[in-house]
């Protein structure tokens, strides 16, 4: 039998890729989207979450942000 599934296939660092893969263990996004986790910079996830995911991400770079201030 063979599943087929629609995806994209994502390029991150190692920091990132293990944020993803929280993300999937803690079903933070309502189910489990990675499909294969391929290598250390590699994975491909369901292509429906792409939007949500995009959002979390964003959401982590604004926490992780600081702004330059003048002296």
């Amino acid at each position: 039998m063979v599943n087929v599934h629609k995806g994209v296939l994502v390029e991150c660092d190692p920091a990132m890729k293990q944020f993803l893969l929280y993300l999937d263990e803690t079903m933070a996004l309502g189910k489990k989207f990675i499909l294969k986790d391929l290598d250390d910079t590699h994975v491909f996830i369901l292509a429906e979450v792409v939007q949500t995911l995009q959002e979390r991400v964003g959401e982590l770079m604004d926490q992780n942000s600081f702004p330059i201030t003048q002296k």
